[in-house]
């Protein structure tokens, strides 16, 4: 005996379901997209403000009137407006995660909203730190320690495009470096590891530590352990966190929005 058809009513309630979400995520990422677009149209007078201002860390370790290069023909234009566009989105981040939080917490159940608003706005809160630290500590003391072993007969004079690639490297690598106690706080809040498991596991997270900052780093130790100390200090931080959180119970985990 066939089975009996499908239901057009649920079917249809559910492609239109289907179609809604669409239509609400492709709103929500025009909102984005628009918020980042008017804080670009809103710096894009300050261009050159803006990248003398990432250039000065770099300028201070160089001797007294070294310029940057710029090899391309449009290199001074397109540079600065990178540039200009990576703070707009660095701006409108809580913004945009606001929007990735209104879309997907119709979804969540009461205790996963509890903890994805102090998750969200921790973890931009960390990100800045990282790129501060980065900024104010880390290229002061790298750029005046390469500097310092060029010969004299050598002129330094980097090129700025390829100073942005690593000014942004740099700044990713020590922002998802101040993210680490919070993925350890999660890691023990959802019952993944326990804070036991987190600290055996520090030998082999200092050992990662450093192999992480050679590969994101440039080659001299200086850097390498600005990046490493940091973030087993942070991996220990978040272990002492962790203690605060336990896993959430069943019933919490069952119940709904």
């Amino acid at each position: 005996m066939s089975a009996p058809p499908p239901d057009t009513e649920e079917l249809g309630g559910e492609e239109q379901g289907f179609l809604s979400h669409l239509i609400e995520l492709r709103q929500r990422l025009v909102r984005s997209a628009l918020s980042v677009l008017i804080v670009f149209v809103a710096l894009s007078p300050f261009m050159k403000e803006i990248f003398d201002l990432l250039s000065r860390p770099l300028m201070v370790a160089l001797p007294a009137g070294t310029k940057l290069l710029a090899t391309g023909v449009v290199t001074p234009f397109m540079v600065p407006l990178k540039v200009t566009l990576f703070v707009a989105l660095l701006i409108a981040l809580p913004y945009v995660l606001w929007q990735a939080w209104a879309f997907v917490a119709p979804g969540l159940y009461r205790h996963e909203k509890r903890l994805a608003a102090p998750i969200i706005v921790s973890s931009v809160v960390m990100f800045f730190l990282g790129m501060a630290y980065c900024y104010f500590v880390v290229f002061g003391l790298v750029f005046g320690f390469i500097a310092g072993f060029a010969p004299t007969s050598v002129q330094v004079a980097p090129d700025i495009e390829a100073y942005f690639s690593f000014v942004l490297g740099m700044f990713l690598a020590f922002g998802l470096t101040f993210e680490v106690p919070i993925a350890v706080v999660l890691l023990a809040r959802f019952g993944i590891a326990d804070v036991e498991k987190l600290k055996k596991a520090r030998p082999y997270v200092i050992v990662g530590a450093f192999v992480i900052a050679a590969i994101f780093t440039p080659p001299d130790v200086l850097s390498q352990l600005l990046l490493a100390i940091p973030l087993c200090l942070l991996y220990e931080l978040g272990i002492q966190v962790a203690r605060l959180f336990g896993a959430p119970k069943e019933a919490e985990e069952k119940a709904p929005a």
